[in-house]
């Protein structure tokens, strides 16, 4: 078995900390006895390229034991838990990832995923994809699923162009994920990373979200409930007026940018905070990212301003400006939740890899069927998720009487 990790004797660790998730994924642990019993992957190879973690762990041997032939790397160089991997390893799965490799080490990871050849290749920010496409022609896979916005805003564009050559099930648009996952995943794990490279009381402090879609709306609300004034930074006026109707102050970057203490970037977008912002912003003002890629803080022009930086805690960078200012950048600008903490908690990443076990049980049943465009998960397989998730902390539904399920059916029936 070949594979590339950063330390093999960190398994029992990465053990502990996978058996620690998986008491939190209730969703995906019955997915995993039924496909278990039922083995509806049996005989497919599936590359995944998502952030190494325990709950990722969790999903990788549930797909193996649906029969699949599993192997990992890392869609983010910081985001990969070195003694998750070593387990996986440990356990027989391949995986090639090590917290902290560079770009050619990135990249050569993800090759070697796509040597295998994958029947089913599973993505989290549409990396995996946009490689297999421009440097693997003639062994598309027969399907692919997408975990974040990011990965879906860049398979649509594919799909536009008409470049993608296979379907692709966007698991980021599924409720299960993006009502939970994106709200209340990111945002308290948003915050545990900041709070972790920072230590910052943010009780009094401005905080300034850069993005008010799913992700936005739970940093927002997560920074208000620590005590934080938040003012939020939009190009869509319906999410700024939804925004303003929640509470916060609603105003363009440039005058938020004066205001703000802390600010965390959640749009999926290029340079939303750039060299206009840093010439006004305060001394000691904190700068995050919670988007996918490291591109949504100019860090070029954040480097072009300074006259020097230095690392003042781990995952914290102090960057000192001609005039004396300092800002202070969290995690390389990176992904923060997960490079500077543990990324979002199994509860809510149990909905997530349900329906990405899900989603690559879809693609196999209905291989060759589909047209090479972005699917949905199906929906009656996104309530499923929902329900065993709600029956898992005690509730449930109530159901339709047969009268209410005629009056909602029929035209007729009025007062």
């Amino acid at each position: 078995m070949r594979f590339d990790i950063a330390d093999a004797s960190l398994a029992e660790e990465g053990l502990l900390r996978i058996e620690w998730a998986a008491r939190r994924m209730p969703v995906l642990a019955a997915i995993h006895r039924r496909f278990a019993g039922e083995r509806p992957l049996e005989g497919l190879r599936l590359g995944a390229c998502l952030h190494v973690t325990a709950e990722t762990a969790n999903l990788m041997q549930a797909l193996r034991a649906g029969g699949a032939e599993v192997t990992l790397c890392a869609s983010n160089p910081l985001s990969t838990q070195d003694d998750v991997a070593a387990a996986l390893v440990e356990e027989g799965i391949p995986v090639y990832a090590v917290r902290g490799e560079d770009a050619d080490r990135y990249y050569g990871h993800i090759r070697a995923v796509l040597e295998q050849a994958p029947h089913v290749t599973m993505d989290d920010g549409a990396d995996l994809v946009t490689t297999l496409l421009k440097e693997c022609s003639g062994t598309d896979p027969l399907g692919s699923t997408e975990e974040t916005t990011t990965g879906v805003l860049r398979l649509r564009a594919m799909a536009e162009a008409g470049v993608l050559r296979f379907p692709v099930v966007a698991v980021n648009d599924s409720a299960t994920k993006h009502l939970f996952d994106n709200r209340h995943g990111t945002g308290q794990s948003a915050l545990d990373g900041i709070l972790r490279a920072t230590n910052l009381l943010f009780a009094g402090r401005t905080v300034v979200v850069v993005g008010y879609g799913d992700c936005g709306t739970g940093v927002a609300a997560r920074a208000q409930g620590l005590g934080a004034a938040v003012i939020v930074v939009e190009v869509d006026p319906v999410r700024a007026l939804a925004a303003a109707m929640e509470g916060y102050r609603v105003l363009p970057g440039l005058e938020a940018a004066r205001r703000g203490d802390v600010f965390v970037t959640v749009t999926g977008d290029l340079h939303v905070l750039r060299a206009e912002h840093f010439a006004v912003m305060k001394d000691g003002a904190v700068l995050a990212n919670a988007g996918h890629f490291d591109v949504e803080i100019d860090l070029a022009a954040l480097e072009a301003a300074a006259q020097g930086r230095r690392r003042v805690r781990a995952n914290l960078e102090e960057w000192t400006l001609r005039d004396g200012r300092r800002l202070y950048v969290a995690a390389e600008g990176r992904l923060v939740n997960l490079a500077a903490a543990e990324g979002h908690p199994a509860d809510v990443m149990d909905m997530s890899f349900a329906d990405q076990a899900l989603a690559a049980e879809w693609l196999a049943a209905n291989a060759g069927k589909l047209e090479p465009r972005v699917y949905r998960l199906p929906e009656y397989l996104d309530a499923e998720v929902a329900r065993i998730k709600l029956e898992s902390l005690g509730g449930g539904v109530d159901a339709l009487t047969p009268e209410q399920e005629r009056y909602l059916r029929s035209w007729e029936m009025g007062t």
